[in-house]
Order: structure tokens, then C-alpha cells, then sequence
């Protein structure tokens, strides 16, 4: 997983197993993609908590930005993450478990009121999408991600507009 040399990384990505990179690695690729620079590591709210408490604790010392956390089942990892640091923090709903992610979702999105988690679709869109929601929020202060990002998007609008559908694909 990769690493920068401390004080130079602006976002945290965060899960509870190495098995959740597998859904994880679509925000480290755009983060990545925009140069943004980041840090991944395996913190489990459940089998590391001491681990998990000092990771949010530093958080503004190390001068977080954001942190993108992944989490599947009770998924309790965004929500203690939130609860110990100013930093924001978006959730990623993993499918981990017979529910494919629903009880993640439920549990990220139902944080009491005082202690925010963004929450962000279930699985791999969900973790791509933390991954631009938090250049987003970096390029309010950035003018050079900033650009990189309008170009990025109008990029995708490109790719749209350059999609022509044949009548014979066209269902009735």
C-alpha cells in the first residue's frame, strides 16, 4: 500500500481489513490520478482500537485534510474515526457480509447528530466517488487541483457526447 513521507499527505484512506483494498483501490487510484498525495493503512475499530484512536487523534497534527474510510459489516470504523478528530471524514459502505453492504450503509449513514460521516455509496463506486469527493474539497483551496478537476470532468462529459447509439440498439 503506499505511503508519503510524513507532513506531506493531505488524505488518509483507511479500512478495517487488507481484504478491503479490493474496494478501496478505486480512491487510491484517483488520488493517485490527481496527485494528490495520501496515505493507506489497515486500522480495525474493532481489532485495533488503540491503533484506530491514535490514527484520529494525529490526524490534525499530521495535517489531514481528509480521510476516506472504508468499513464493511457493523462497519463502526468512519463513525469512531469522526468521533476522535475535526478531520472530515467520508464513509465507504464495504460489501462484506451476506447483507452485500447494507448494514455498512445503514451503519455510516446513521451517525448521531454532532458527529458527521459523508457518506458514499456502497462498494467500489462508493470508494471511487470518496476519491473525487475529497479532491473536491481539496481544490476549494487549490487552484492547480482545481483545474486538474474541471478538466477531469469535462473530460467525462467528452467521453458522453462522443457515444452515438445506433436505431438498431435502440429497445422499443
Amino acid at each position: 500500500m503506499d505511503a508519503e513521507p510524513l507532513g506531506t499527505v493531505l488524505v488518509g484512506v483507511v479500512m478495517g481489513s487488507r481484504n478491503d483494498y479490493a474496494v478501496m483501490r478505486g480512491a487510491v487510484e484517483v488520488l493517485k490520478e490527481f496527485g494528490v498525495a495520501h496515505e493507506v493503512r489497515v486500522v480495525s475499530a474493532h481489532r485495533t482500537p488503540d491503533l484506530l484512536f491514535d490514527y484520529a487523534d494525529s490526524a490534525v497534527e499530521r495535517r489531514l485534510r481528509v480521510i476516506i474510510a472504508g468499513a464493511g459489516g457493523a462497519a463502526h470504523l468512519p463513525g469512531m474515526i469522526a468521533a476522535k478528530t475535526v478531520v472530515p471524514v467520508l464513509g465507504v459502505p464495504i460489501p462484506a457480509t451476506a447483507l452485500q453492504g447494507m448494514d455498512s450503509l445503514l451503519s455510516i449513514v446513521q451517525m448521531p447528530k454532532g458527529i458527521p460521516v459523508g457518506t458514499l455509496a456502497i462498494g467500489a463506486a462508493g470508494a471511487t466517488n470518496a476519491g473525487l469527493l475529497a479532491v473536491a474539497m481539496l481544490a476549494t483551496t487549490d487552484a492547480a487541483l482545481r483545474k486538474k478537476l474541471v478538466a477531469w470532468r469535462a473530460a467525462r462529459r467528452d467521453e458522453v457526447l462522443a457515444q452515438v447509439v445506433g436505431e438498431d440498439e435502440v429497445g422499443a
